[in-house]
């Protein structure tokens, strides 16, 4: 899995302070959940921001980021940040609040239930 350690790292520095952060593996980087919910991720240079519909919206329109796709299916309320527009602590800061904003909205994704 190749991710921009150093971002993984800025992201870290942000969420540092908060209570329940937690890191996993997946979509072939590294992804931060916040009380147990997916909230951002590093993957390549990019992150990928849990933002719901309607911020996600928004932010499309604006131009600076891009919706998610799984396949050919759109992603609503997920869209990538390329790291281009994430140069500066106030760039990453601001897509950072837009995750947390969202979190306590966002369901939980269901428990896998342990094999036997």
């Amino acid at each position: 899995m190749a991710y921009n350690q150093q971002m993984a790292d800025r992201i870290r520095e942000a969420l540092m302070d908060l209570p329940i952060v937690e890191e996993k593996k997946m979509f072939q980087g590294v992804c931060f959940m916040v009380n147990d919910k997916l909230c951002v991720c590093v993957r390549n240079n990019d992150i990928l921001c849990r933002i719901g519909e309607q911020q996600a919206e928004l932010e499309l329109e604006k131009g600076n980021c891009n919706q998610m796709l799984s396949g050919d299916r759109v992603m609503k309320g997920y869209v990538y940040v390329e790291d281009f527009n994430l140069q500066t602590n106030k760039d990453l800061k601001y897509w950072i609040n837009l995750c947390l904003e969202f979190n306590p909205l966002a369901e939980a994704s269901k428990k896998k239930k342990p094999k036997k």
